[in-house]
């Protein structure tokens, strides 16, 4: 009896007309994979977001940490953040005091800002950009994704090995093997398409 070319539905069909039990074909487990893929794409967004457009943007300051009571601290869990305009974003600490200790921070991380305490806290200032800037702005976004690209390829790579290893020591068919590499193709086309859909995005911010 010849099985191959026939679908895992077919397969089940013919397991239950001859032996009266359905067949369930073989599943590898992809939720390492998953959450490296989900990792991948988290931290591709946290560096798009570290790449300053001209428009003020708080997530740029997620990095930005602070002294307080001997502590480091994040800057949200010491101030309110917002954006007053299309270029400044208002920092208001909870605490007065720490007006100076935030406005030296986000001097010290050198984000290319202008920065301006006042008596109702901190105020970031995003200073127009000059096509030569815009330029560099994009091919640094542009490099931050093919990192994420390289790392998501270097996963794959992991788990394509994993899944030929399983084949060879007779834990999976070779069908599903290339079932699997099937499945697995279809989860890098989808995160590569989300990759490229953030740096649109961000092209887009870039060139406004």
């Amino acid at each position: 009896m010849v099985l191959l070319g026939l679908s895992a539905l077919h397969l089940s069909w013919l397991f239950l007309c001859l032996f009266g039990v359905y067949w369930v074909p073989m599943a590898y487990d992809f939720k390492p994979f998953d959450k490296k893929i989900g990792e991948i794409g988290e931290w591709l967004g946290r560096e798009l977001s570290g790449v300053r457009t001209g428009r003020a943007a708080p997530a740029i300051l997620d990095g930005i940490t602070v002294e307080s009571y001997g502590t480091r601290m994040q800057l949200n869990q010491v101030a309110n953040i917002g954006v007053e305009d299309a270029r400044t974003i208002r920092i208001a600490p909870w605490e007065a005091s720490m007006a100076k200790e935030i406005e030296k921070a986000i001097t010290v991380a050198n984000l290319g800002l202008s920065v301006g305490a006042d008596e109702k806290g901190v105020r970031v200032f995003f200073p127009e950009l000059t096509s030569e800037r815009r330029v560099t702005l994009l091919k640094i976004a542009k490099d931050k994704v093919e990192e994420a690209r390289q790392s998501l390829r270097s996963a794959r790579d992991d788990v394509w090995s994993d899944i030929q290893k399983q084949e060879r020591e007779g834990e999976i068919s070779e069908d599903d093997k290339f079932r699997f590499k099937d499945e697995m193709q279809k989860k890098v086309d989808a995160a590569n398409a989300q990759f490229d859909a953030s740096l649109e995005r961000k092209e887009k911010e870039i060139q406004s």
